[in-house]
């Protein structure tokens, strides 16, 4: 695997658009769920959740920064389509 400089990064975004991953968090207090998408080139999240207060439900959407662009990157490296890429 190259390293995951921002040139790299943005190849891995273009060569792999449409791909979706969904994680799941789960606490004593707390549950969320975290959708990523990659479109047009950047990363999308969208986190939903819930705490333990009776009206503390969540449903945030946004652009992924570089250092969280990084990290689901390196973290997924291996389901994704890295052809070309060295």
């Amino acid at each position: 695997m190259a390293r995951l400089t921002t040139s790299v990064r943005q190849r891995i975004l273009e060569q792999n658009e449409g791909f979706s991953k969904r994680t799941y968090y789960e606490g004593r207090n707390s549950s969320e769920e975290r959708i990523y998408t990659i479109s047009g080139g950047s990363l999308h999240i969208r986190a939903v959740g819930k705490t333990s207060w009776a009206d503390s439900r969540y449903d945030n959407e946004w652009i992924a920064s570089d250092e969280e662009t990084h990290r689901f990157l390196y973290d997924h490296q291996w389901e994704m389509n890295l052809d070309g890429i060295e």
